[in-house]
């Protein structure tokens, strides 16, 4: 297995804040990672960079092969499916959904004047399938509802079929069902061994798709332990990511965590 995300000692400032402070970290194509931490961790950013968004200010940062800085990133974007709120807003609300998902061959957002063969209507057609998102084809996305948009747009970031998949918080802003749908259809994706490696940023151990096998914690643009899901979720890491006393679980495939409970003294 190769490489897809090779990043050395990679440091990330703005200004005076440092983002992300000296990150090393692999992961190979057939791996899916769940990127966990608290507001301001530093988790979005290591995303963006990961998505060649942004340029570390130090350290390396190897993506598919390449390393930026030294490689045209409209040649690397393509390559990389990403899902995310700031992308989210600027689809039109009157595109048809069928059209938002196949105008990704072109990395377009909203139909035009580019012509499209039937090949690329039937895989468009495919992956709504595969996110249980066929019905909605000809539907606007301004109707869908927040859970339907969160399919329409991972059916989009596959649709050129990347080598690596970055997903930043796609549980954001859904209600217990619609969290529940989407970690389903997350982990069908994540155990099907053609999928593309993956990389989900989250909150919540509760998001975490059957399937994922590696997780990165972060706190204060540091990380605070990386590796496979058995070894890095624990109350131990989760604790000190958090900074409370955690307690958790895992049943039937799925992690949970809640604070433990103060007894007062007798």
């Amino acid at each position: 297995m190769s490489a897809v995300i090779e990043f050395a000692d990679l440091t990330v400032r703005r200004g005076r804040a440092t983002l992300l402070h000296e990150i090393n970290w692999t992961v190979e194509e057939d791996e899916r990672w769940v990127v966990l931490g608290p507001n301001g961790a530093g988790k979005t950013t290591l995303l963006q960079v990961a998505a060649a968004q942004i340029h570390p200010t130090e350290g390396v940062a190897g993506i598919l092969g390449e390393v930026l800085g030294t490689v045209d990133v409209f040649d690397l974007r393509p390559r990389i499916g990403l899902t995310s709120a700031a992308l989210a807003d600027l689809i039109p609300r009157g595109e048809r959904v069928h059209d938002v998902v196949v105008s990704a061959s072109y990395a377009m957002l909203g139909r035009w004047r580019e012509v499209y063969d039937d090949l690329d209507h039937e895989r468009a057609v495919s992956l709504l399938t595969e996110v249980g998102a066929r019905h909605l084809g000809e539907r606007t996305f301004g109707t869908l509802s927040e859970g339907e948009r969160k399919r329409v747009q991972i059916a989009r970031a596959l649709m050129t079929d990347p080598e690596m998949l970055l997903l930043d918080e796609p549980a954001a802003g859904l209600d217990l069902g619609g969290r529940e749908d989407l970690v389903s259809t997350l982990s069908v994706l994540a155990l099907d061994e053609n999928s593309p490696a993956t990389v989900l940023v989250s909150h919540h151990v509760e998001e975490i798709p059957p399937g994922f096998t590696h997780a990165l914690l972060l706190k204060a643009g540091r990380v605070v332990a990386s590796g496979p899901l058995e070894r890095v979720i624990t109350p131990e890491t989760l604790s000190k990511t958090f900074g409370m006393p955690l307690r958790v679980t895992h049943e039937d495939g799925r992690f949970a965590a809640r604070r433990q409970a103060r007894h007062s003294a007798s």
